[in-house]
């Protein structure tokens, strides 16, 4: 582990939430839903010229590496359901990803560019001390995990996709429709309608936990966060040179996109790839809903590492 890194919990009052009183209730829940994970996670904060970022680690010490990037508001904390599974042959490391709902703390330098967020990428493993490490990466978190590996390939041993946006095709126009009120107007009510709607009633049903939907909606209505960082989807060339092993799930029932385009635009472009549709599953429920069969395959992929 890098000396660079400390393992001190940050509790100072943040300028991204919109009050005092909105942090507090954000990082209770926060700590909640943490605390209900199958195996005790350690918070290690890494510093680096972008502000302070917070990883969740769990696993044997010396296990292989696994870094999990969340989707766009889920925290690290929407892990819950995968990290006994992965951390049984792996150390893992969940980031919450600066900028964004979490407890990362936004006090260095703007990432504005796909350039910045590589850098960031690169200086969280830095400081974790990891000179390679396999990746996974959900939605957005897929993006980012994408363009890693497109950026230092030496540094990504395997490359996990769970239903990833904008790397493979784009949006369906009804789901843009669909999350422009609470895009404008973020309220803890509109952000679990938005996933309700998105997961088919999942919430209701049981099939999230409770815990992390309150730190989903807490994080979309208190958390005005920057915008997000953007780009191109990469282009088939750089997808077709890209030699990381990778693995893309997608979602059946995704609103997000269609869950069959996508992995057979990976399959065309990706060389070394394995692409399948996963059954029964939406978008933002893809990490939590049902995770047996999700759990299996990417540890599957995963230990083929060893």
């Amino acid at each position: 582990m890098s000396t660079s890194t400390s393992r001190t919990t940050r509790t100072a009052e943040r300028p991204e939430f919109r009050t005092p009183g909105a942090e507090a209730a954000f990082l209770a829940a926060y700590d909640t839903a943490l605390a209900r994970w199958p195996l005790p996670a350690t918070p290690i904060d890494c510093r680096s010229e972008y502000g302070t970022t917070r990883v969740n680690a769990c696993g044997p010490a010396d296990g292989r590496p696994v870094v999990l990037l969340p989707g766009g508001g889920a925290t690290s904390t929407v892990w819950y359901a995968n990290v006994a599974a992965l951390a049984a042959t792996h150390r893992v490391y969940a980031v919450d990803p600066i900028g964004d709902a979490g407890r990362s703390v936004r006090d260095g330098r703007p990432i504005r560019r796909a350039e910045d967020l590589t850098g960031w990428l690169d200086g969280v493993l830095d400081r974790l001390g990891l000179a390679s490490t396999a990746v996974v990466g959900h939605s957005y978190g897929g993006w980012t995990a994408l363009g890693y590996a497109l950026h230092a390939p030496d540094r990504v041993t395997r490359l996990a996709l769970l239903d990833p946006t904008r790397c493979f095709a784009g949006f369906r126009p009804g789901y843009l429709l669909r999350a422009v009120p609470l895009l404008l107007r973020p309220t803890a009510a509109r952000a679990r309608a938005f996933i309700a709607w998105e997961t088919g009633g999942a919430p209701a049903a049981g099939l999230i936990d409770p815990a992390w939907s309150a730190v989903h909606a807490l994080g979309a209505a208190d958390f005005p966060r920057a915008k997000p960082v953007t780009g191109p989807r990469p282009s088939a060339g750089q997808l077709r040179a890209l030699t990381v092993p990778t693995l893309v799930l997608t979602a059946e029932r995704s609103r997000t996109h269609d869950g069959a385009r996508v992995a057979a635009a990976a399959r065309t472009l990706l060389p070394h790839v394995e692409a399948e549709v996963l059954p029964g599953v939406s978008h933002h429920a893809m990490p939590m809903a049902d995770p047996g069969p999700l759990n299996d395959r990417l540890t599957r992929f995963l230990d083929r590492a060893a």
